[in-house]
């Protein structure tokens, strides 16, 4: 395409002519903040799996904003019911509420298998779920037991109080970067500069059973799990460890919370990755692929006991469930549903896995649906993701033998095959790049 066929909006601020994107990168480091590091490329249009730089090339979107665009770029239906609310009533306070923020609570519900006295917190990305999950499992205090204390100092009735303060996560989790959410991310590259966080979380191996059944006591609030470890490089939890985290939690008097942020909505081939496991979380928090590129996330309580902790003036926000937002999402599941894309995704993510497995250079694939991340033999995956670019397509590399792929719901076996085909090469090239 040539270099006027863009969007209207980026009409609109090209004030100067029509900027290449080396033009846009000069001018991007001129005014936002370094916290992502100097961007790839400047995109400025989209359609289904495929977007289109500020130059005109051409790229296969194979990472869908990291899980975000559930039914590709520019859905039409999608983009015409977020266009015909934002006309109809854009956003009002929380001292009200709108009827697509009733039904997309009631529709998650319903797709989540929630018990009878479930609710839904509406939020605006997946670290703000989080952080109400954080807050959520904080109100699991337990009530007040004294300990013993005799006269002497040592042990004896009724001077201690022991509350439920502790909460596990995994190693290697990602839950999100603001303070609480921080708190439960295990890389020390991201909670080292704005320690101290908040107390009380212990991080425990990944996977290991034994190491999370001693770990909850009657001291244990709440553990949070990710189905699927995506940025510690596409890391499905093993065979019976959900099963033994609901059982051991219950009998605590924990909370079990399940971050589904970059697993849920589809992603993996069913609504929720943890469906399988066959156990009833206490929470669930969802973002991502929910809005189909519309920012939105939400917490979902199952129970009403669960439901009860977080009470009125204790957690709030101004723009979670506005109705733009939640008509964005609304309309995404309906397209997920009405043009049976879960069948595509287990498919075409079937389909990827196996041929990655037979790729010269790649070590181990793993995920589900279409959350893939394999490895490779050297240390060549930030290379790969260069090689991709020159090539038209958008990888990510969460660590430096690992790629993952997160594409859009909707891809095509065709356009899965094309990455396959190029994919010999781009190892090739990023090796000699070395």
């Amino acid at each position: 395409m040539s270099q006027i066929e863009k969007s209207p909006v980026v009409e609109l601020v090209e004030t100067k002519g029509h900027p290449t994107g080396a033009e846009w990168l000069n001018r991007y480091s001129s005014s936002l903040m370094g916290v992502f590091g100097t961007p790839q490329r400047v995109l400025v249009r989209g359609a289904g799996c495929l977007v289109w730089d500020a130059d005109g090339k051409e790229y296969l979107d194979l990472l869908g904003g990291i899980a975000v665009n559930a039914m590709g770029h520019a859905h039409p239906f999608v983009t015409s019911v977020i266009s015909s609310q934002l006309a109809t009533l854009g956003h009002v306070s929380n001292f009200f509420t709108s009827p697509t923020q009733i039904a997309l609570a009631e529709k998650l519900l319903e797709l989540t298998k929630a018990p009878a006295g479930s609710k839904v917190f509406f939020a605006n990305s997946g670290t703000e779920a989080v952080e109400a999950a954080f807050k959520l499992a904080r109100r699991n205090s337990g009530a007040e037991v004294p300990t013993a204390t005799s006269g002497t100092g040592t042990a004896g009735p009724g001077s201690v109080v022991k509350r439920r303060t502790k909460i596990i996560a995994l190693e290697g989790a990602f839950h999100g970067r603001t303070m609480g959410a921080l708190a439960l991310t295990a890389k020390a590259a991201y909670r080292a500069p704005f320690e101290p966080l908040p107390g009380g979380v212990v991080h425990i191996p990944f996977g290991d059973i034994d190491a999370l059944l001693g770990e909850i006591d009657e001291t244990t609030a709440a553990v949070f799990l990710e189905p699927i470890q995506g940025e510690a490089g596409v890391r499905p939890l093993p065979p019976g460890y959900l099963q033994a985290a609901r059982e051991a939690t219950t009998k605590a008097g924990a909370l079990l919370i399940l971050d589904e942020v970059q697993t849920g909505i589809g992603r993996t081939g069913t609504w929720l990755a943890s469906e399988d496991a066959g156990i009833v979380p206490d929470a669930v928090t969802l973002a991502k692929g929910l809005g189909g590129g519309f920012p939105i996330g939400a917490l979902v309580t199952f129970g009403p006991e669960t439901s009860s902790l977080l009470t009125a003036g204790q957690h709030g926000t101004t723009f979670g469930g506005n109705p733009v937002a939640t008509a964005a999402a609304l309309a995404t599941l309906h397209a997920i549903e009405s043009q049976r894309v879960l069948d595509n995704v287990r498919t075409v993510g079937e389909l990827l896995r196996s041929k990655l497995a037979d790729v010269d250079g790649v070590t181990e694939v793993r995920g589900e649906g279409l959350l893939i991340g394999f490895d490779l033999d050297a240390d060549i995956a930030p290379a790969v993701v260069t090689a991709g670019l020159d090539a038209g397509f958008i990888v990510n590399s969460p660590g430096p033998r690992t790629i993952r792929l997160a594409p859009p719901l909707i891809l095509t076996a065709e356009q899965a095959d094309s990455f396959i085909q190029a994919l010999p090469t781009l190892l090739q090239t990023a090796k000699d790049a070395q």
